[in-house]
């Protein structure tokens, strides 16, 4: 199926319709397909009236449940996997305020455990100085203290020690002057300091030597559950299993060229004396 940010809405109700019809073909009732497939029948009736978006296994059990044939039920999991997808553009989150971004950011934050970040470009708001944060938000039009004001106040989740943060950086997120050069040492000072709290890991990709592979996006993945993927005009969530176990793989080949511990922060402080050398 096409990626058409329009009909991610749409997928769901289109899906909906789908397992219903199927159903009732098969002559089955809500409370028999929810027996069968270890589901509550509020469940089932939620799915099937669009108010729930089924995962991709609810789908699988109940194709399998119905005996659908081949045809239906590659058409369902195609609108299962569009379903579990939502495109957040970037024009849309400024209307209705960045602030409130922030906000569903720590919602998602204070439910997951597990943290990744592979940071392509930038470094990240949760790893930012409060100079870094206003730089990042140069270009929105309008006040947005609140915003850098609860970016910064998000960065107290790093300190949570039932939790658990992995941050991979490129060498170009790390050194693009964002920043006057004093003030992109400090940011890098921020960088090393926080490498230090117990539950965050943080690793450097260095750009020399041979890299054989080619990212393309900055991403994080929350737990095993969802991937958010970074674009230029905005972000996809991305919640089939499928999606968010192709971004762990290629997470975990990208940490294998990051560098760690002493030696991350040791190449920290040599960048930040290299902008600190600029201004003298």
């Amino acid at each position: 199926m096409t990626f058409d940010p329009q009909r991610l809405g749409q997928s769901r109700s289109d899906l909906a319709e789908v397992l219903r019809d199927q159903r009732r073909r098969a002559g089955r009732t809500q409370t028999w397909l929810a027996r069968r497939c270890n589901m509550s029948q509020t469940r089932v009736s939620n799915i099937e009236s669009g108010k729930l978006t089924p995962s991709l296994v609810d789908v699988e059990l109940i194709l399998e449940a119905l005996g659908t044939d081949a045809p239906v039920s590659a058409e369902a999991r195609s609108l299962a996997r569009v379903a579990n997808t939502e495109w957040q553009d970037q024009w849309s989150s400024r209307r209705r305020g960045l602030d409130k971004k922030q906000n569903e950011l720590a919602r998602l934050e204070s439910i997951s455990t597990e943290f990744r970040f592979f940071l392509l470009s930038m470094i990240t708001g949760l790893l930012a100085t409060p100079d870094y944060v206003r730089a990042s938000l140069a270009d929105v039009p309008g006040d947005q203290s609140k915003t850098i004001a609860k970016k910064l106040e998000r960065q107290r989740v790093l300190y949570d020690s039932a939790k658990s943060f992995t941050f991979l950086l490129t060498e170009q997120a790390v050194r693009w002057p964002l920043l006057p050069p004093v003030a992109m040492a400090v940011q890098l000072d921020r960088l090393a300091s926080v490498s230090r709290i117990p539950s965050v890991r943080l690793g450097v990709v260095p750009l020399g030597g041979h890299i054989p592979e080619k990212p393309l996006n900055t991403f994080t993945v929350y737990d095993r559950r969802l991937a958010t993927v970074e674009t230029g005009t905005g972000a996809l969530l991305l919640r089939d299993h499928r999606d968010v176990t192709a971004y762990l793989r290629d997470f975990e080949t990208y940490e294998r060229y990051a560098i760690f511990g002493d030696e991350c922060r040791e190449l920290l402080a040599e960048w930040a004396s290299g902008f600190t050398r600029r201004r003298t």
